[in-house]
């Protein structure tokens, strides 16, 4: 350390022994005037040092002559220990008003850090009041892990003997949700493992915790989102997920019912989403509500309506000399997007439970591709056979064959491309994938039927 350095610490340490001596003389005196005028002038930081050697009765009158945001920048500047035991002697009305002022992280910080009890009575409180005030507070979106966590459960430290753990279980166990799994802290209050009830049935008593606890856990911050978390619960088959800060301490659990709801709500949602509507909308929804959630796709939807009739006007002549290429349309056009919707459905599904990422698909492309080929030689064999039957017309009927093995190709391309590449533009693939692909073999459908008709239009004419 250079002279500048010492010179500069020298500084650092004056100054804060310097209001730590005018800050304890002025609660002493109990000069509120010379407090807040010391309060104003100080840094949060020097502060902050000087409260972790007041006693309980000095914080408690100190914080009460502060406003809610300079007590908040002294709070997020205070190390853990002095955090925690501000937190522990403060009135729960007044934590709440001092959380409007601090960052999101510090707030999840905060209240990983509290005692157990403490942390439930806050959380309790506050879930009393408006849900969505209380998720923007925390910095929990509706639809994350934090979102949908409950704070009852039980945890113990690691250096509980299996006796001790028991005796704790049974005395928590009434009033949480979750006794299955019990959640093991350190003396630093961060999750290091997790032990069930069955493990500390069979253990001895004379068992330390960190000896047979699971120290390998799963678990998620509250930023995650619900549906990688419920891909998660599924993938290890748990009862419940812990959630975590980012120093590991344990925030709350998301329960195995919780994440049913979470699955049921995203099939929904995405299923409403493939339809076009929103997951606001349900038959009680007003007029308004219901054409507002409902136009916007449809004037998209008759935007690529417009594409299809733009490649079926650039064949008009061909299908004025042959009017069986009327009927015979649609039933291209209309198994390509079947085939299509079957293809999307499969692979949103793997989307959603993380099988399928932007890279790695050729085999998987290929794949269905030649389902395409198959399904379409298939399908397409008895369409022209009934269409050889109808007009008796052999062509035509060699026509739709061909054509119907072409557009389930590209219905099978499209149907997994699309989605994939609105998961890499990081959009929902679930919300705009059936317009596409729709138009796709509406588009290429009819280009390929009636450009096969057009080539070969003198055999239809025969």
């Amino acid at each position: 350390m250079d002279e500048i350095e010492l010179k500069n610490e020298e500084v650092d340490k004056e100054r804060e022994a310097k209001v730590h001596e005018e800050l304890l003389q002025a609660l002493k005196n109990k000069d509120e005037v010379k407090i807040k005028d010391l309060a104003e002038q100080a840094h949060p930081i020097d502060l902050a040092i000087a409260m972790e050697d007041f006693e309980d009765e000095d914080i408690s009158y100190f914080a009460s002559l502060l406003s809610d945001e300079l007590l908040a920048e002294i709070i997020e500047q205070a190390d853990e220990d002095l955090q925690n035991h501000i937190m522990k002697i403060m009135q729960i009305t007044r934590i709440m008003q001092i959380f409007q002022y601090m960052s999101k992280d510090n707030i999840v910080d905060i209240l990983g850090n509290m005692p157990a009890d403490r942390r439930k009575d806050v959380v309790n409180l506050m879930k009393t009041g408006d849900q969505k005030i209380i998720r923007n507070l925390l910095g929990y979106e509706e639809n994350t892990a934090g979102g949908i966590m409950t704070t009852e459960y039980i945890s113990v430290r690691n250096t509980l003997t299996v006796s001790q753990a028991l005796a704790t279980v049974k005395d928590i166990a009434p009033k949480t949700e979750e006794i299955n799994t019990i959640y093991v802290l350190n003396e630093k209050k961060q999750l290091v493992g997790t032990v069930s009830i069955r493990e500390l049935l069979v253990a001895k008593n004379g068992d330390i915790i960190n000896d047979i606890m699971e120290d390998n856990v799963i678990s998620v911050e509250p930023e995650t989102d619900q549906e990688e978390v419920a891909r998660l619960v599924s993938k290890y088959d748990l009862h419940a997920i812990p959630v975590v800060n980012k120093r590991k301490g344990l925030l709350g659990i998301i329960t195995v019912d919780d994440i049913i709801d979470v699955i049921e709500e995203e099939n929904t949602e995405d299923m409403l989403k493939l339809g076009g509507v929103s997951k606001e909308e349900n038959v009680d929804s007003t007029l308004w509500d219901s054409i507002k959630m409902r136009l916007p796709w449809l004037l998209i939807n008759l935007l690529t309506a417009f594409l299809a009739a733009a490649t079926v006007s650039l064949f008009e002549d061909t299908i004025q000399q042959v009017v069986a290429l009327a009927a015979a349309m649609p039933i291209v056009a209309g198994m390509g997007g079947n085939a299509g919707t079957q293809t999307l459905a499969i692979v949103v599904r793997g989307i959603a439970l993380g099988d399928i990422e932007w890279r790695g698909n050729k085999l998987r492309i290929l794949k269905e591709i030649f389902v395409g080929v198959l399904n379409g030689a298939v399908t397409g064999l008895v369409a022209g056979a009934v269409i050889y039957w109808m007009y008796g017309n052999l062509y035509l009927g060699i026509i739709i064959f061909v054509a119907m093995i072409a557009n389930l190709v590209i219905a099978g391309f499209f149907g997994f491309l699309v989605p994939v590449v609105l998961k890499a533009l990081n959009a929902d693939p679930a919300v705009a994938s059936s317009i596409f692909i729709t138009t796709a073999t509406d588009v290429f459908g009819f280009f390929v039927f009636l450009g096969l008709a057009k080539t070969f239009l003198p055999y239809l004419l025969k």
